[in-house]
């Protein structure tokens, strides 16, 4: 659990760094005079490279076995390309470093995660994964916060600016370490069946179902870019307010991760159930013109992001051998990512069109999600 809990400080740094600066993205896209459907395009794209490009990323993890390298590599990526937002001066320049910023994610999180889930091994992982996704946002909501000052002192730019601080830091402490822990495995006592998988073994039809599963919640949920978009052009909170109410988003992520993880070691995927209601609610509050009915909004976003965020990591290093996690990891997120950027991209398409038939394809897909989601309760 150490391993655990100082790799939690790791991303926290680290999402002090990414999320601080997608607080702000949408807000800062708009100010180059990009429509929704750029923003939703753009953001959907930055989630779609982070998720999808796991598939490459996490069989290179599983073959070449260096989770450090890989791990490490993505979270420099990262680190660099959020500050030098800072010194772009056109809508291409921004748009590639918020796509380089989740290139990192995708290049590093199929290696975390197999080191995690082989540190966790004797703990649960469903408790070690909420653990981790609890710290991590921590920064998630510091890191908003502290560029909400920054906006309100001297603008978007400076925002960007000051997260080289945490980047800094989130790389000496990894380089750290993974000096002091350099093969997690070792934590691992006894591989669960199916560890000497070849890359030739399927994926069970369980680990499919849930795969389309989550994938129909993403397509029918919006990025925090088209939302905070949504409050920029619409003007319905003041510039400086838009990360502080992603920061409350991140907080109530936190508090959702700790509560699935422990919902999920019990009852397993049961308590996913809640995700398709989540995310039909999160239209009818957040593209309001109430400033109460958008707090909930954020509240709810968080909260259905928490579950996803903390389950699906357990559920899948449960569902998959542990030879291929790396693969099982990429394959989950790239229909994933594949998901979200096409739902992103409708749902920036509907804004501009109309707000009704954007709620409209929301419930459609939630409805069709929780379809989906009946084999898996079957599977129980």
């Amino acid at each position: 659990m150490r391993f655990v809990l100082a790799f939690g400080v790791v991303s926290c740094l680290a999402d002090f760094v990414y999320e601080g600066a997608r607080a702000i993205v949408g807000p800062f896209l708009a100010d180059f005079g990009a429509s929704a459907l750029v923003v939703g395009f753009v953001t959907g794209v930055g989630e779609a490279v982070a998720l999808v490009l796991r598939l490459g990323t996490g069989r290179l993890s599983d073959r070449t076995g260096r989770h450090w390298a890989l791990s490490i590599t993505g979270y420099v990526v990262t680190v660099v390309a959020v500050p030098l937002l800072a010194l772009t001066q056109t809508l291409w320049q921004a748009a590639v470093l918020v796509v380089a910023e989740r290139f990192g994610k995708a290049v590093r999180t199929p290696a975390r995660d197999t080191m995690l889930a082989q540190a966790s091994s004797k703990t649960g992982r469903g408790r070690a994964f909420a653990i981790h996704e609890a710290l991590d946002q921590s920064g998630a909501v510091l890191g908003p916060l502290v560029v909400a000052g920054m906006v309100a002192l001297s603008g978007l730019r400076l925002g960007f600016a000051v997260l080289v601080i945490p980047g800094v830091a989130a790389v000496a402490l990894l380089a750290w370490l993974r000096r002091a822990v350099p093969v997690p495995a070792a934590y691992e006592d006894a591989p669960p069946d199916g560890a000497t998988a070849t890359d030739g073994q399927r994926f069970s039809r369980r680990f499919w179902v849930y795969t389309a599963f989550t994938a129909m919640t993403m397509l029918g949920y919006a990025t925090w870019g088209l939302l905070a978009y949504h409050l920029q052009v619409r003007q319905i909170v003041p510039e400086p307010l838009i990360p502080v109410l992603y920061a409350v988003a991140m907080g109530v992520d936190a508090l959702a991760a700790l509560a699935s993880g422990a919902i999920y070691d019990r009852i397993g995927l049961r308590g996913l159930v809640v995700l398709p209601v989540l995310a039909v609610a999160v239209p009818f509050l957040s593209f309001s013109s109430s400033i109460v009915l958008v707090f909930l909004g954020a509240i709810v976003w968080g909260a259905a992001m928490g579950v996803h965020e903390s389950t699906m990591r357990a559920a899948v290093a449960d569902m998959v051998p542990a030879a291929r996690r790396g693969v099982g990891y990429g394959t989950f997120t790239a229909a994933y990512g594949l998901a979200w950027l096409g739902g992103g991209t409708i749902l920036g398409a509907l804004y501009d069109y109309s707000i009704p038939a954007l709620i409209t394809f929301t419930i459609v897909t939630q409805a069709l999600a929780l379809l989906l989601f009946v084999p898996l309760l079957r599977h129980h």
